[in-house]
């Protein structure tokens, strides 16, 4: 099965911290619940968790959780 087209995420600046994309994708409601999910380890960054969501993430990056992938752009 192959996985689906990741999502574009457009972000203005050079990278932007893991739990605001989070929030700017809608694929959590707030940042308790961004920081919740990442403190779990259910969010991967090219396939390694990560387990702060603080780490910079920048374009051509895939984040992914709950079965959604996000491909960050630039704006």
């Amino acid at each position: 099965m192959t996985q689906p087209d990741p999502q574009p995420v457009p972000i203005r600046d050079e990278s932007i911290r893991l739990g605001q994309l989070l929030k700017l994708a809608g694929v959590v409601q707030d940042g308790a619940m961004a920081r919740m999910v990442v403190e779990n380890g259910e969010v991967t960054v090219d396939g390694e968790t990560v387990m702060r969501r603080g780490v910079q993430i920048r374009p051509g990056q895939v984040v992914e959780y709950a079965g959604q992938r996000l491909l960050v752009t630039s704006d």
